[in-house]
């Protein structure tokens, strides 16, 4: 999805609890009835393993003409990874692919040396009210994968692992978690899980990941002696087991992965090692040099001025 123009997110109060490296509050920003909560990345903390952007999208009620409409636009250096919870959004990219994305479902798109796509939503759903809600996230690719050729992968929710355990109920989105592996491929060693918690339950986080954090969907969670509303992210210390309990139950999403070892610039739609790969970028966008969408030809995201 294009990068949404939001307000940056705000780093949080200080902790009781040591465990917890980093606290970020989001900021909503509302684009045409649509809140979007970006929570990477900040002026504090750009990356968690490879996620190098998080987006909460919604929850909303989509109506008449406030559909998604999310006009072709470019990515380098990265992969989009959109995870519906509700609602439903046509995909459509220079590859040539076209599905519509359904929820629990993931699609990664992997952009290396350049892809352009589109997300809209779907022309026969439109006319009757939509819920959306989800997350759109984007893991930056290894020094030796960013100009690798795109790729386009959907793996469907029955293909994921089930958790469901001592009140820890969920899915294994990417990577593997407490014994359980996801199908889906990605360029680096990468963690990321949708759980929720019943009233009273507990989650052990292992130190397995080089990076972990959790973003809090739903409900309250307890970290040792902190506790922590919807909308946050916490970023855990590294080498620490942590506990993740909830007094009422809780929906979250745990992320990340292995620390890329290198620095990653970040400008609009654009993720590189290098400032001047970006700079190219941008000039091949202004001047027409990235492949067309079929099927979405006639509008386009002009580059941004400044």
């Amino acid at each position: 999805m294009s990068f949404f123009p939001g307000n940056d997110p705000q780093p949080g109060d200080a902790l009781a609890c040591d465990a917890i490296e980093t606290l970020i509050i989001p900021n909503a920003k509302d684009i045409g009835g649509f809140e979007v909560r970006r929570a990477l990345p900040t002026a504090r903390r750009k990356l968690v393993g490879p996620f190098i952007f998080f987006d909460r999208m919604g929850p909303a009620i989509l109506r008449g003409d406030k559909m998604l409409d999310v006009r072709p636009h470019p990515h380098i250096g990265l992969s989009t990874v959109t995870y519906l919870f509700d609602g439903k959004i046509r995909h459509r990219d220079s590859l040539g692919t076209e599905m519509v994305i359904e929820p629990g479902d993931i699609n990664l798109m992997t952009a290396g040396r350049g892809i352009v796509h589109s997300e809209r939503s779907p022309e026969e759903l439109r006319g009757n009210p939509m819920a959306m809600s989800g997350l759109q996230t984007w893991l930056a690719l290894p020094d030796s994968k960013e100009e690798v050729d795109p790729l386009f992968e959907n793996t469907a929710r029955d293909e994921m692992p089930v958790l469901d355990a001592d009140g820890v109920s969920g899915r294994v989105v990417i990577g593997a978690f407490h014994g359980l592996r996801s199908p889906v491929k990605t360029a680096s060693d990468t963690l990321y899980a949708d759980i929720r918690l019943a009233p009273g339950a507990r989650l052990q986080i292992p130190a397995d990941a080089e990076e972990r954090a959790i973003y809090v969907l739903d409900g309250e969670v307890d970290v040792l002696t902190d506790r922590f509303p919807s909308d946050r992210l916490l970023a855990f210390r590294p080498g620490d087991e942590i506990v993740v309990s909830s007094e009422r139950g809780a929906h979250l999403m745990l992320f990340g992965g292995a620390s890329l070892g290198s620095k990653r610039y970040i400008w609009w739609n654009f993720v590189s090692s290098s400032k001047e790969r970006i700079e190219q970028a941008k000039e091949e966008w202004r001047t027409g040099r990235f492949d067309i969408v079929p099927g979405d030809e006639e509008e386009f995201i002009p580059l941004p001025e400044g």
